[in-house]
This record gives C-alpha cells, sequence and structure tokens, in this order.
C-alpha cells in the first residue's frame, strides 16, 4: 500500500501530523508493506526565491492579530510537538520560499532517503537556529546528513530546473484530489486524510485503505484537523 503525503516545509502541522501518522503506522501490522512518498505542496508560490521573514511578525500581520498573540501561538504549536517529542523552536523561526527543498526531496526519493531528507528539513526549519531558507549551506549540510552526495545536491542546487516539473506535477494533482491545505494525506488513491489529525485518525484509515477498495473518501473530524493552505496556517486565538 503506498501513502501519499502533500506537505510544504514551512507548515507546522505538516510537522506535526507526520510524527501522528507514524505513530498510527508503527502500530498497523501491515506496517512493513506501507510505502510512504513525500508530495510537493508550496503554501505560498510567490514568495520570492532567497526572501524570508519572521514568523512571528508575519503572523500577526496575516491574521490581524498582535504579535504578543502570534507568540502565544507559537508557543501552542511548540507544546503540541513537545507532547509527540518533537523540538520547536518558538521564537525566530524564518519563512520562506520551500520550491528548491521541494526539488531536493524529489532528488532524495531517487536515491532512497526522502524520509530521512524531510526529516532533516523539518528539524532545521523547527528545531535549529539556521534558515533552510535562503542559505545553501545549511540546506546542503542537512542533505548530506539525510545521506545525500553533497557534488549532486549542490549540481541540482544550481540547475533551477531539474525536478522543476516533478515538483508542479505534485502541486496539480494535489488540486485535482481537491487538496486545498497541507498536510494531505492519500492512503493507495482509496482515503484521504486532511490535517493533522489524531493518530487515532490515521489508524482507521491505514485499517479501511488496506481492506476496502472504494474511491476516495475524505476522512476528517467534525471540526477539521488543524492544517495549512494557500492563505497561511489557521492559528487558534490565544
Amino acid at each position: 500500500m503506498r501513502v501519499e503525503i502533500w506537505t510544504d516545509i514551512n507548515c507546522p502541522f505538516c510537522y506535526i501530523g507526520k510524527a501522528r501518522f507514524e505513530e498510527a503506522l508503527d502500530g498497523f501490522a501491515h506496517k512493513d508493506d506501507v510505502e510512504v512518498v513525500h508530495r510537493s505542496f508550496e503554501l505560498d508560490p510567490n514568495a520570492k526565491p532567497g526572501e524570508t521573514g519572521l514568523v512571528v511578525p508575519y503572523i500577526a500581520k496575516k491574521y490581524g492579530i498582535s504579535e504578543a498573540q502570534a507568540a502565544a501561538n507559537e508557543q501552542g504549536l511548540g507544546q503540541q510537538a513537545g507532547a509527540l517529542g518533537l523540538p520547536y523552536l518558538t521564537e525566530g523561526r524564518d519563512f520562506g520560499n520551500s520550491f528548491d527543498l521541494h526539488r531536493l526531496l524529489h532528488l532524495a526519493r531517487d536515491k532512497g532517503v526522502q524520509d530521512a531528507m524531510i526529516d532533516a528539513l523539518y528539524r532545521g526549519n523547527f528545531a535549529e537556529e539556521s534558515s533552510v531558507f535562503g542559505d545553501e549551506e545549511t540546506v546542503v549540510r542537512l542533505a548530506v546528513e539525510a545521506g545525500l552526495d553533497e557534488g549532486e545536491v549542490r549540481a541540482m542546487l544550481a540547475d533551477p530546473d531539474a525536478y522543476a516539473d516533478a515538483v508542479r506535477a505534485d502541486e496539480r494533482e494535489a488540486a485535482e484530489l481537491g487538496a486545498n491545505g497541507v498536510p494531505f494525506f492519500v492512503l493507495d488513491r482509496k482515503f484521504g486524510v486532511s490535517g493533522a489529525q489524531p493518530a487515532e485518525v490515521f489508524t482507521q484509515a491505514l485499517t479501511q485503505a488496506w481492506d476496502d477498495r472504494s474511491p476516495l473518501t475524505v476522512i476528517d473530524s467534525t471540526d477539521g484537523g488543524d492544517a495549512c493552505g494557500p492563505d497561511g496556517c489557521a492559528v487558534p486565538q490565544a
């Protein structure tokens, strides 16, 4: 069975959702028969390459709240991450154009280390002081740590066409499947799970997708899971 996960490195709920999904997968009887593929979804495809900004002022401006409220929301996200054993910087994080990171994830898939690569990028964005946006040396270091060859990584980053079509194809497919936010999980093209749902929801989806041959059905809680969309991440008011 194949599980495809549309994500963006900018998205904190993708970081949290991956951990919740993996918690469910660890307890799934057919875990060894599940292939996980990470797909591309840019939250802000119009962001200029190399241009970054701090998350807290960005959230405050986007949602019309104070920076104090935005900072409190980051603290809340940090608590959610911490409950899963995930490190999370609640201050000083930035955001930026993620297109090159998605291209890198396609290279990593070809080399058999995609999961390690996305974990490295999440770590770089959510747990480390250095930036994955516009800082090539940081990205190269993380890629090497994930198991990629430094020369191949630098060559790919220097070629703007490398894997660009693959990223665009993922994004078109997300639209065709009805994904308007991330994380979005598609299980064997039978079921979809939208948002960073609890592990129990992923367990249900894995079981149903394994046993059922019905068309794609989006599984969601009544109030929806936390997710990020083109207009940003849904931020609860502190």
